[in-house]
């Protein structure tokens, strides 16, 4: 629940969810929904598990049985996280994202810790072969279970052992393969912005545009431009980064001017 209230009733029970709120469904109950504050409406966000992941996760756990969980802090910042995904805000995958609330969810409501996989030689077999892969298909359309199933794993064990070996999600490094593809292709040629987004692997140019802005700090025809010499974007960049740069020995200094004293 991200704004907003409203309530719901299911197994004789009554909930009222408020901002930060998450209501707990399972296949099979029903539920009656309820507006009775009129508050002006609610927005929500919502993910679906599949079986296979509830399985992984403890399927028949009674943390799936609660119905719904009062406003948690852990729980609240990754939702937060999870419209950014899905608003295209980041080079995460909202299937991965929705990987970790759900974990993140069992664990604050049962109480268990979750043990990091074992780095084994297997595993570490298993993510390059998998890199590689992604690679290899970037411009293709990819997803979690695509390369989970390429890597003879479950989406969730593939996800945490991919990001335990290589230190980024699977749907991270396909960004940054496509990334890749898209700025060798506006050095080497002249096709346009449009066709660089699609050969690389973008499924839109407007998503293209705020992802390679946001990692490379220009826009793609300006980082195209500055390959062809324009040295006055790169000064422009340079002296951006001079300005917010703090010399070691200043912040030394700054942090040695702030002293404290006692009675």
């Amino acid at each position: 629940m991200r704004k907003g209230s409203f309530g719901y009733r299911v197994r004789g029970r009554v909930f009222e969810l408020v901002a930060g709120s998450v209501m707990v469904g399972r296949a099979g109950d029903e539920y009656v929904c309820t507006h009775d504050h009129h508050h002006g409406g609610d927005e929500c966000l919502s993910f679906q598990l599949t079986p296979a992941l509830l399985d992984s996760l403890g399927g028949e756990s009674s943390a799936w049985r609660v119905g719904g969980v009062a406003p948690l802090p852990e729980l609240i910042v990754l939702g937060e996280l999870a419209q950014a995904t899905a608003e295209g805000r980041n080079d995460l995958g909202l299937d991965e994202v929705g990987m970790l609330l759900a974990t993140r969810f069992m664990n604050a409501v049962s109480g268990r810790g979750n043990a990091p996989p074992r780095v084994t030689a297997q595993n570490r077999r298993r993510a390059v072969a998998a890199a590689l892969w992604i690679d290899a298909h970037a411009r293709q359309q990819v997803d979690l279970e695509s390369a989970a199933r390429e890597a003879g794993l479950s989406p969730f064990h593939f996800l945490r052992v991919f990001n335990s070996v290589l230190g980024v999600t699977p749907h991270q490094y396909l960004v940054r393969s496509r990334l890749r593809r898209a700025a060798r292709l506006l050095l080497e040629g002249e096709r346009p912005i449009t066709d660089v987004a699609f050969e690389a692997g973008f499924g839109d140019l407007s998503n293209f545009v705020r992802t390679f802005h946001r990692c490379a700090g220009m826009p793609p025809r300006s980082f195209r431009q500055a390959g062809r010499g324009d040295r006055k974007i790169l000064q422009e960049r340079l002296a951006g980064f001079s300005d917010a740069w703090v010399p070691p020995d200043t912040m030394h200094r700054r942090k040695s001017s702030c002293t404290t004293t006692s009675d």
